[in-house]
């Protein structure tokens, strides 16, 4: 085996059938389905927890379904969270209703808001009752492990120096920044997004209630969520209009939130220093190939969605769901070639294309052109005023952001209980 590049030796080795890189919705729902088929397999994740601020938190229908079918569904939603069954806006003054997800024939007609710590510790402690499922906290990959033209594994820095974990698969699921992707020398195509976000937490009264979802106005655009003690806003600016942004000043900001969501103006306090704002930068890509012999990619490391419509979460659920429906098996034998690990790409590829295509839409026809029209009136394009109008139409982009295309369903079997 040729060494990894690393500067520091492996002080430990530990061999395993397969290693999951990165403790996020991908990985974590991919470590319990191997997990639950017997699979020798181990998750890794940089962070000690999973408390991390401004992640999707975001549960479709989609998802809720694959919790049901694991049979985890009642204790996941005993979790605190709040539900959005309709999806209502407000373009240039005119309020329209973009989606209604009561319209859909599914047995979770809601999406539930949840923090994704919880969604991933659920996950985590749930598989703990599998033997072959080991989660490692605090173990960031820092480079592949080479057997000629193979990946075999991955080193890792941990609080306790650095292990080798051999391996007869990896699959990265380590988001859109991946090391894994980077290190394998898989190429990303980059599609582009016309703006970037700003999270920020606001405050909320208890009677302070409002069914909101999208504000668009000339030049400015926010999304809010009701997370119960709190509001979640997003606001959208231009691509790279960051630093122009700062440099108006916070209270700047804070008086054009307030202008376009009064119900905001109790709350907007506790947004205190430009600190308390976060830059997302969003990106939409995805991999031409996901494979290297040994390695697959998966999730945000295979392909990064814009935050229109929430669906990045259930997306990299939806991967995981057809990487264990796909390989589960045929792991239990070794590992599986490269054309069976494509398979994975090409079951999911045309519901990723499908999303991102219907995302660029959206991002060139509603969100590009608002965040450039400030001295124009604007006017809900006609396609939203019809879907407002006429309420059977709101199940069709209820459907579409709710359950997705193609929505994978568990068919990996769970090993025999011992």
């Amino acid at each position: 085996m040729e060494p990894a590049t690393s500067d520091q030796p492996a002080s430990r080795v530990r061999k395993v059938r397969c290693c999951v890189v990165g403790g996020g919705p991908a990985g974590m729902m991919l470590g319990y389905l191997l997990g639950r088929a017997g699979i020798d397999v181990v998750v890794l994740e940089k962070h000690a927890d999973f408390f991390r601020d401004f992640r999707g938190d975001t549960v479709h229908p989609s998802t809720l379904q694959v919790m049901d079918e694991l049979g985890l569904i009642d204790g996941f939603l005993k979790l605190p969270h709040q539900r959005l069954q309709t999806m209502d806006g407000m373009v240039g003054g005119a309020r329209v209703r973009i989606a209604d997800l009561r319209r859909l024939d599914t047995k979770y007609p809601f999406i539930a808001f949840m923090p994704q710590w919880d969604f991933l510790n659920f996950l985590r402690e749930a598989g703990k009752r599998f033997a072959s499922l080991d989660v490692l906290m605090s173990t960031e990959a820092v480079d592949l492990i080479r057997r000629g033209e193979a990946i075999a594994g991955v080193r890792a820095r941990t609080s306790d120096g650095v292990i080798d974990i051999e391996a007869d698969l990896t699959i990265a699921c380590d988001g859109r920044h991946s090391t894994v992707r980077e290190r394998a020398g898989l190429a990303v195509e980059e599609i582009g997004a016309p703006m970037d976000v700003l999270w920020f937490r606001v405050g909320r009264k208890a009677d302070e209630t409002e069914n909101l979802f999208a504000r668009i106005e000339p030049g400015r655009m926010m999304v809010t969520f009701d997370r119960g003690d709190y509001w979640q806003c997003a606001y959208v600016i231009a691509k790279g209009q960051y630093d122009a942004v700062k440099a108006r000043g916070l209270q700047a900001l804070l008086d054009d939130v307030v202008r376009m969501a009064p119900v905001l103006k109790h709350g907007i306090g506790d947004v205190k220093s430009i600190d308390d704002v976060k830059l997302l930068t969003v990106a939409i890509n995805r991999l031409p190939r996901w494979t290297r012999p040994g390695l697959l990619c998966i999730g945000d490391a295979a392909h990064a969605m814009s935050p229109v419509g929430g669906v990045g979460v259930n997306l990299a659920v939806q991967d995981a769901v057809a990487t264990a429906n796909l390989l589960a098996d045929r792991l239990g034998r070794g590992c599986p070639s490269e054309d069976e690990l494509d398979a994975v790409r090409r079951r999911r590829a045309f519901p990723v294309k499908m999303t991102q295509a219907m995302q660029v839409i959206v991002q060139n026809n509603i969100i590009s052109g608002a965040l450039k029209g400030a001295d124009r009136p604007l006017k809900a394009p006609l396609i939203l005023r019809l879907i407002s109008a006429w309420p059977w139409l709101q199940g069709i982009p209820a459907r579409f952001i709710a359950i997705g295309v193609r929505p994978e369903h568990v068919h990996s079997k769970a090993a025999p209980a011992p």
